[in-house]
C-alpha cells in the first residue's frame, strides 16, 4: 500500500471534528492517474446536513493550500443506488482506492459490467465529437490544433483506463491501458500511449499536432466501434 500522505490524516481529524460517529470511512482514489492534481478523496457519512456542509466548507481552502481536492461526500445510504448512474466514476474509484480510516465501503461490491460498458460507450462517442467539432473549430489552424490535442489527452487516459477496467485489468496504469488499446484496435505507431503522455505537458509544436491528429482520430473510431461491440465473455 501507498504511504497515506499527513496531509490526508489532517483531513480525516477535521472530518471527525465534523462528524463525528457519523463518518463511516474515509479513502484515497485516482493515485494512479497520468495528470497530476490535487489527492482525491471520498468520505462515507450516515447523513450529510447543510452546517455539515457550512463546516466543510470552511476547510476547502486549507484543503486545497495542502494539495488536496474537496472531498467527494456520499450518503452510506445512497451509495449502492448510485453504482449504475456513475458506474464509470465508481469502477474507478473502486479500482483504485486506498481506506484511510473506517470500514471498505467497497468490500465485496462490484458495478455492473454492463452499465460501465453503456457508460465507456457515451465516453467514447463524446470524446469522439469533440475531437470532429474541435477540429472543425481550429479553422485549419495548426497552433489551435495542438492546443486541442494536448487538451483532450487527459480526457483520452480516463476513456482508456475506463476501458481497460471493463477487460478486468483494473491494475494498468493509464500509459498501460494506452498500449493496450492500441494492441486490441490493431492501432499501430503508439498514438494513443503519445497522446496519453500529453497529459503531463503544457502544449506541443503545431507540426507533432499535425503529425499526431490524423491517426488519433481514427484511432478514436475504431475505439467507439470497438466499445460498441463489446460484450462480456
Amino acid at each position: 500500500m501507498v504511504e497515506i500522505p499527513e496531509s490526508v490524516r489532517g483531513m480525516d481529524r477535521e472530518l471527525h471534528d465534523v462528524f463525528g460517529g457519523r463518518l463511516r470511512s474515509l479513502v484515497i482514489y485516482g493515485r494512479r492517474s497520468a495528470a497530476p492534481k490535487p489527492i482525491r478523496t471520498m468520505a462515507v457519512v450516515d447523513s450529510l446536513t447543510e452546517p455539515d456542509l457550512r463546516a466543510c466548507g470552511a476547510r476547502v481552502k486549507g484543503w486545497h493550500d495542502a494539495g488536496l481536492a474537496t472531498p467527494l461526500f456520499v450518503v452510506a445510504g445512497e451509495l449502492d443506488a448510485s453504482f449504475d448512474a456513475f458506474a464509470l466514476e465508481f469502477a474507478a474509484i473502486i479500482a483504485d482506492h486506498q481506506v484511510v480510516n473506517g470500514a471498505d465501503p467497497f468490500l465485496m461490491v462490484n458495478v455492473d459490467p454492463a452499465d460501465v460498458r453503456r457508460a465507456c460507450e457515451v465516453q467514447a462517442r463524446s470524446h469522439l465529437l469533440h475531437l470532429r467539432q474541435g477540429r472543425l473549430e481550429t479553422r485549419g489552424n495548426a497552433d489551435g490544433l495542438a492546443i486541442l490535442v494536448v487538451e483532450s489527452a487527459a480526457a483520452l487516459a480516463a476513456l482508456l483506463s475506463s476501458v481497460a477496467r471493463l477487460e478486468g485489468r483494473a491494475d494498468v496504469d493509464t500509459a498501460g491501458a494506452g498500449r493496450h488499446a492500441e494492441r486490441v484496435l490493431g492501432v499501430a505507431g503508439g498514438t494513443l500511449t503519445e497522446v496519453v503522455n500529453l497529459a503531463r505537458v503544457h502544449e506541443i509544436p503545431a507540426s507533432e499536432a499535425e503529425r499526431l491528429f490524423p491517426p488519433y482520430l481514427a484511432a478514436m473510431e475504431k475505439l467507439v466501434e470497438y466499445v460498441d461491440g463489446w460484450s462480456e465473455q
